[in-house]
């Protein structure tokens, strides 16, 4: 009797990782099936990422199918993005899309496929574990025998574990990343290697839907914005700003005074509209001994509490050492807020960024966003 082979569906960007993630599964023996996604009216940019997915589809012989989420991504992702930076928030858009639109629709498009995995380019690793504990939530469609934990990747510069904190143990276990084990330069080399059009393919940006748009021009063009004054930790005007949305706790670029500078944002006042900056780059303002998270997700089951785990309070911050503490019990689970004390002291703690947690396995645990 023949085996079947596994079906396996992996979101294609037209990039490069995304391209040798695709050849790799195929190698490995997967029956794969290629899904772009369409998220953003940057027509031209767009339609050369179609492209140049169709062109490696074709090469490895696979199928290939464009979905249109535009309308959803701007509502969802956008939607959310405008709305935090007009509340004062900084958020991360990466993480929000991650959980709530690409991989939710991933996992609707191999649901109706019948395949068994996604995929996508992402450097992260997953692990399949024995004996997982017995308590915490019901996992659907899980061997209770079995836990899936997710690891930095191989290569910590292009690492984008961080970004995915928000994964379940569903989830985790019909995910695969071909690329957690390979440093960049040796994907390109892979790339080559399989006779891929884009092995030399310029990076894409950190925000998809920018462009080249800053997002501080971003900003302006889609929120009403209003003028007021900067002040200096003695509550002296130095200057003028164009509305508190365009800054951010610990910006250095952007503030524009003369003569004096360099300026740090230390504080946004939303009541009164004013931006208070300072002029000494390790300020005490400018650093948190603790913060407060909410929409926190452990990826297996939350440790006892108080817990002393390695914390990453920003992406590309080095991990440093924290304390987390349940803060108060609320009705709804979403709602339960946790406290985190930094065992030293962290740079432009912002709200609205995520704070995330490992061990010293480079293990993620979970993690939440800054209130």
């Amino acid at each position: 009797m023949i085996k079947k082979r596994k079906k396996i569906l992996i979101g294609m960007s037209g990039g490069v990782d995304s391209s040798v993630s695709a050849a790799l599964l195929k190698k490995q023996g997967f029956d794969v099936f290629g899904i772009f996604l369409r998220l953003w009216k940057t027509d031209g940019e767009n339609n050369k990422s179609l492209e140049d997915a169709k062109k490696v589809a074709k090469i490895l012989n696979i199928e290939l199918r464009a979905v249109d989420v535009r309308k959803k991504f701007k509502k969802e992702v956008v939607g959310y993005f405008l709305k935090e930076y007009a509340s004062g928030r900084t958020p991360n858009p990466c993480v929000f899309c991650n959980e709530n639109l690409k991989f939710k629709i991933l996992f609707q498009e191999a649901d109706k496929i019948k395949a068994d995995y996604v995929s996508t380019g992402h450097y992260a690793r997953i692990e399949k574990q024995e004996e997982r504990s017995k308590k915490g939530e019901n996992k659907k469609n899980i061997n209770e025998n079995f836990s899936y934990r997710l690891f930095e990747a191989e290569d910590k510069n292009k690492d984008q574990s961080y970004f995915l904190y928000r994964l379940k143990q569903n989830q985790l276990a019909r995910i695969i990343f071909p690329l957690g084990e390979y440093k960049k330069e040796e994907v390109r080399k892979l790339a080559k290697k399989f006779d891929l059009p884009n092995f030399d393919k310029a990076e894409s940006q950190d925000i998809c839907f920018l462009g080249n748009t800053s997002v501080e021009d971003f900003l302006k063009k889609n929120l009403r914005l209003k003028a007021g004054n900067i002040f200096d930790f003695k509550n002296k005007i130095i200057g003028r700003h164009f509305g508190l949305p365009l800054y951010t706790i610990g910006q250095r670029k952007g503030i524009k005074i003369g003569g004096t500078g360099p300026y740090y944002v230390s504080n946004k006042d939303f009541a009164k509209n004013k931006l208070v900056v300072t002029n000494t780059k390790k300020d005490s303002a400018l650093f948190s001994k603790s913060a407060t998270l909410e929409k926190v997700n452990w990826i297996d089951n939350e440790p006892k509490m108080p817990t002393k785990l390695l914390v990453r309070a920003r992406y590309r911050n080095p991990l440093s050492y924290a304390t987390i503490s349940k803060k108060k019990e609320l009705r709804s689970k979403n709602k339960e807020e946790y406290r985190i004390v930094f065992e030293k002291s962290q740079r432009a703690v912002t709200p609205g960024q995520s704070i995330v947690f490992y061990n010293k396995k480079q293990e993620v645990l979970g993690g939440g966003v800054i209130k």
